[in-house]
């Protein structure tokens, strides 16, 4: 049973897209927005086990990093100093 009630401002834009979904499932606005806040709460954590997994997402991603075939496997580990001197060069002229 529900007994607490909790109100927050939002914009107009929001409150209308609120509206709308609500309408488009034929649910009430407090049943959309009880759906989305379970929804974020269930998968929105940002804990520990979910902090570990994107590390292990991106530690998986950056070995995939400058792998592109161009000639110059070690391309991306010297990129920022190819930068800095491209810069430079640009500077002075």
């Amino acid at each position: 049973m529900k007994t607490e009630v909790y109100s927050w401002r939002l914009s107009t834009e929001l409150k209308t897209a609120l509206e709308q979904e609500a309408r488009r499932r034929k649910m009430s606005l407090s049943a959309v927005l009880d759906t989305v806040v379970h929804e974020w709460i269930k998968h929105g954590r940002g804990d520990a086990e979910g902090d570990e997994e994107q590390q292990r997402v991106r530690a998986a991603a950056m070995a995939c990093v400058g792998s592109i075939s161009g000639g110059n496997p070690h391309r991306a580990e010297s990129a920022r100093q190819a930068v800095r001197e491209r810069l430079q060069r640009k500077r002075q002229a």
